[in-house]
């Protein structure tokens, strides 16, 4: 009789130390919950201040690239000018086979 008496004890002290541990367990998760959680809104920030630059960058290389810039460049930098068609001279290959 007496064994089960502190057995009742050994188990009623166990269960009231899991309440105060799983209490810590909670803590500890909410944490870690919360850092993971801090972490995705900066990700999805930079994410979004890449997705940006990248938007600016292909319009740069848009502007960039135009055919009329390139002609502005060079006409008015290099000095260049459209060939007159008696001036283009095409040149055949013949595969000798």
């Amino acid at each position: 009789m007496k064994v089960l008496s502190i057995c009742k004890v050994i188990a009623a002290c166990i269960f009231a130390l899991c309440i105060p541990a799983l209490l810590v367990l909670n803590g500890v998760q909410a944490r870690k919950y919360t850092d993971l959680e801090r972490q995705i809104e900066e990700l999805e920030k930079r994410q979004n201040d890449l997705i940006e630059q990248n938007k600016k960058l292909i319009t740069d290389i848009s502007l960039l690239s135009s055919s009329d810039r390139i002609e502005e460049l060079a006409r008015d930098s290099l000095g260049m000018r459209q060939a007159e068609t008696e001036e283009i001279v095409r040149v055949n290959m013949k595969d000798d086979d």
